[in-house]
């Protein structure tokens, strides 16, 4: 039991360390509002999601689209796309000076669903490297393994948000908010190039 917990904590939180959309759109929303109450519906849905996609891929999701040779191009494809899109959403979003839109709750919501059930990234890693590591339990370790990746999601997030508030504090003019946003398209647009480059591979 206790090797599950470890393999699920380590698995989960290498997988959710590197730089990605959904990292940068909690960490901007900690920034951007005054409180850290504000963010608590981007930090809800994102842990949300991600709890239910390694549900689903330890349920056994994961070996149904496995087999599915024609499934890979497809993700990588419509991933390719997605990723050069919100690559320039956040270019976009990023106002020359003073405080950038914070977004309603609805708008929160909907764009913390998009970057986590839409993003390429986080359906390969649940589906593709949790669901498949998940194989190696049986019974309740299995259940206690995906609890274990999902408490990560929930303490990562949260500390993600925080970490934004504390620097929005620090940056009260913008220019550290802005620059990171910046930053992150460019890092987001080359994701969507090796992308594009495997799916060339794949093809």
């Amino acid at each position: 039991m206790t090797e599950a917990i470890v393999h699920g904590i380590i698995l989960a939180f290498g997988l959710i360390l590197p730089l990605g959309v959904q990292n940068i759109f909690v960490f901007n929303q900690g920034a951007l509002h005054p409180q850290f109450r504000g963010a608590l519906p981007v930090i809800l849905t994102a842990a949300l999601c991600d709890s239910l996609l390694i549900a689903a891929a330890v349920g056994g999701v994961s070996l149904v689209l496995l087999s599915l040779d024609w499934l890979t191009p497809v993700v990588l494809g419509a991933g390719t796309l997605f990723l050069c899109f919100m690559g320039w959403k956040i270019w976009a979003a990023t106002p020359a000076k003073g405080e950038a839109k914070r977004l309603s709750l609805k708008g929160q919501v909907g764009y913390a669903l998009s970057v986590s059930l839409l993003n390429p990234h986080a359906l390969m890693d649940t589906v593709g490297v949790i669901g498949t590591n998940a194989l190696q339990y049986g019974g309740s370790e299995r259940w206690v393994f995906a609890a274990a990746a999902a408490g990560v999601s929930w303490v990562w997030f949260i500390g993600l948000a925080a970490a934004g508030r504390m620097l929005g504090k620090a940056d009260s003019s913008g220019k550290a908010v802005r620059l990171m946003n910046k930053v992150s398209a460019v890092l987001i647009w080359g994701i969507a190039l090796y992308m594009g480059f495997q799916l060339g591979v794949s093809l």
